[in-house]
């Protein structure tokens, strides 16, 4: 770059930097706020991210590509093992790890789980002590510092992803860690992930919180069409996916009310995302026991071979 040749110009830093850490802690917020929009859903339950989502944020000097990994945890069926799989993976594939934690949590085992993993790979990692907002400046150095002793962070930076406290001083770390490289997307490039997958997560995104603790994470969502219609109408046709005919009962609800309810707020969602008004078109199916269904998992595109 033209830039980069002139006496004295800092150089053009870019890189690959990986948000890892235990399930929950904040790492979709996190991303949907260095973004600037909605690229990952969020909920209060664990495991909701299970793709890698690629967020692409470019500056004047600097292009840094961000992966929000699933949550490292104990699996329990095939599709945990894919998105632990995922996650440990993307370590060595990756030029920086931001490592996010809570600040009102004590490490558990985790935390040194993820420590460990961390020392296996030679790849730097920056420490985000997140939801500073909740806690004391004391609390956030003293688990600051138990964190130090699992592992050599080549910086701690305290955040509150949800109020975007500090998220400058973060973004400034990760431009530093990086090596100077090229662009390696179009400067508007947001993220590379299709406009289908971001719009069933936002469907998956409402399930979860209006069903809470009654439907757990045994729900995938697939957009089957998204075709336009006249005065600018996207029509989207999107099937849900559940393991039991209990399940579908409850997301369906008496009167197809929850149903109702679950495509109201997600048509706002999605119509935030397209730009254009939306008819959601929702479908329930009961597929038994997708998760532990190489098959199935390889068709909600939650399979190694799919790419995502």
């Amino acid at each position: 770059m033209a830039e980069d040749n002139q006496v004295g110009a800092a150089p053009f830093r870019s890189g690959f930097a990986a948000l890892i850490g235990r399930p929950n802690v904040g790492k979709s917020t996190l991303l949907n706020q260095m973004s600037g929009q909605k690229l990952a859903i969020v909920s209060d339950k664990p495991q909701t991210t299970r793709n890698k989502i690629l967020s692409v944020l470019t500056g004047d000097d600097y292009q840094v590509i961000f992966l929000d990994t699933p949550g490292i945890h104990k699996p329990r069926h095939k599709l945990g093992e894919y998105m632990v799989n995922l996650a440990q993976r993307t370590l060595s594939d990756v030029d920086l790890i931001v490592h996010v934690i809570e600040a009102q949590a004590e490490i558990g085992p985790g935390d040194q789980l993820i420590a460990r993993k961390l020392g296996e790979v030679r790849t730097p990692a920056i420490l985000a002590v997140n939801k500073i907002d909740l806690v004391k400046r004391d609390d956030v150095d003293r688990i600051a510092a138990q964190y130090g002793r699992l592992h050599p962070y080549a910086a701690v930076v305290p955040i509150s992803a949800s109020m975007g406290e500090n998220l400058d001083v973060l973004l400034r770390e990760i431009i530093d860690h990086l090596e100077p490289g090229p662009k390696y997307y179009p400067e508007d490039t947001v993220t590379d992930q299709p406009e289908r997958f971001i719009v069933a997560e936002l469907v998956r995104e409402q399930i979860l919180r209006l069903t809470r603790e009654e439907v757990p994470h045994s729900v995938a969502v697939v957009v089957e069409e998204m075709s336009p219609r006249p005065n600018n109408m996207v029509y989207v046709k999107a099937v849900i996916f559940v393991e039991r005919d209990s399940q579908k009962g409850i997301i369906i609800g008496e009167g197809g009310r929850m149903l109702k309810e679950i495509g109201k707020e997600a048509r706002q969602e999605v119509e935030s995302l397209l730009g254009s008004p939306v008819y959601l078109d929702l479908w329930v199916k009961v597929n038994k026991d997708w998760r532990n269904s190489q098959e199935v998992l390889r068709l909600l595109g939650y399979s190694e071979q799919t790419g995502r």
